[in-house]
């Protein structure tokens, strides 16, 4: 039993053993029953690194039943058509399922709609036209999209982009190079950020538009797979764009005033990374206690030394912590609260804590914890990345101290 000391709505606790049974059927089930496609790289993934047809099918199956059981929208406003259940329900839901389906039934990335990879409130400011195009698709897990902002010289500083928007008497044509877009080799849509007013960008007083364009546009090519902690495969792309032609429907927001989404996006991001780190370094403790409970060393299972039990008690407290903090900053999001500081807070800590906590696991299972079998390997490197994605702890720190020198200094 958790103990937190303040109630989660019963209508949240209710969709969530909802999602737990959605998890075992559709995903930890698929995943026993195409055990050889989904858990063996060498099928999962073709040569150049792409994802197979056949577990893209896998995807897009979970998808469409999480969307068709609501789970999928459950935090899509309700203007698009989702549940709208805010932020409370998306850091519940999204720390259940890690929990859950660990590292290695990956089909859970795709139960609730992740910010980048399908509807969310990013996309509020579509267009009418691009509302009757491309919401219906994406809202029933039929079409995917994904997020191009990062590029070779613009990182943690995305201000820096290069990438261009020309106009023309039909719209504009964007050019330029992405890198770090997750899912591009299979999505359907890709939200491009690009120059629009040089000048203002170079000032940094706007001049960045946003743009959702169908991944199937002449112009656009997905130019490698990037391989990280050395998988065969991967979901990154480098992405070249080559005068691609957009015509106003598919401008999102207000022209040279893109970068709101863009921050309103990597905002949806750190709660997202808070959840799922949290969701991890429990899974992993749990699978940790267990082990040090059965294990025996000396005559005694090694639960009873205190270089195995206080390291995991210490990850246990830092857990605890985080998972609290993720929860507390859920609830003022959705009070209206912008709380800058404390989303920072919360995803630097909580990160963080869950790659300590996942080390330690590891440390527990000795030579054990090193095995593909367990995956804890592979939780490492999940929340290890979580350090830099949506912003690196030490862009989080530089946010903080911001906020602190301001005259937020209420803790």
């Amino acid at each position: 039993m958790a103990t937190i000391a303040f109630d989660i709505p019963e209508d949240l606790q209710q969709i969530a053993r909802a999602v737990e049974a959605f998890c075992r059927a559709e995903v930890i089930a698929r995943h026993e029953k195409y055990h050889d496609l989904l858990n063996d790289p060498r099928n999962t993934y073709r040569r150049d690194g792409r994802l197979t047809d056949a577990a893209i099918e896998q995807i897009r199956a979970v998808r469409q039943a999480s969307a068709k059981q609501g789970f999928f929208n459950v935090s899509v406003p309700e203007s698009l058509g989702g549940a709208g259940l805010g932020m409370i329900a998306y850091y519940t839901l999204i720390e259940q399922v890690y929990r859950l389906c660990g590292p290695h039934n990956w089909l859970c990335d795709f139960v609730i709609s992740h910010w980048a990879f399908g509807p969310s409130a990013v996309l509020t400011t579509i267009t009418d036209e691009a509302r009757e195009r491309v919401l219906p698709d994406m809202m029933a897990g039929r079409s995917m999209l994904c997020f191009g902002m990062s590029e070779p010289g613009a990182g943690s500083d995305a201000a820096m982009l290069q990438t261009r928007a020309v106009k023309t008497d039909k719209g504009w044509k964007i050019s330029g190079r992405k890198i770090w877009t997750t899912h591009i080799p299979i999505a359907d849509y890709v939200i491009v950020f690009a120059q629009t007013d040089p000048e203002r960008a170079a000032q940094k007083k706007g001049g960045i538009s946003a743009f959702l364009v169908p991944t199937s546009t002449p112009g656009i090519q997905v130019e490698s797979i990037i391989r990280m902690h050395g998988h065969i495969g991967g979901y990154e792309g480098i992405t070249v764009f080559d005068e691609v032609e957009v015509e106003p429907w598919q401008l999102v927001g207000t022209l040279h005033d893109g970068f709101k989404i863009g921050l309103l996006g990597v905002s949806m991001g750190r709660i997202y990374n808070s959840a799922r780190a949290v969701g991890l370094a429990r899974w992993a403790l749990e699978m940790a206690i267990d082990y040090a409970q059965q294990r025996q060393a000396f005559g005694n299972p090694i639960s009873e030394y205190q270089g195995v039990s206080f390291p995991l008690a210490n990850a246990a407290t830092e857990v605890h912590a985080a998972h609290l903090m993720g929860l507390n900053v859920a609830l003022l999001l959705d009070r209206g609260e912008r709380a800058v500081k404390e989303l920072s807070m919360a995803k630097a800590y909580s990160v963080q804590v869950a790659a300590r906590a996942v080390d330690q696991a590891i440390q527990t299972h000795g030579a054990m914890g090193f095995t593909n079998e367990l995956g804890l390997h592979e939780a490492y490197a999940r929340v290890r990345q979580a350090n830099v994605a949506d912003g690196t702890n030490e862009i989080l720190a530089r946010t903080i101290a911001q906020r602190l020198f301001k005259g937020d200094v209420e803790l």
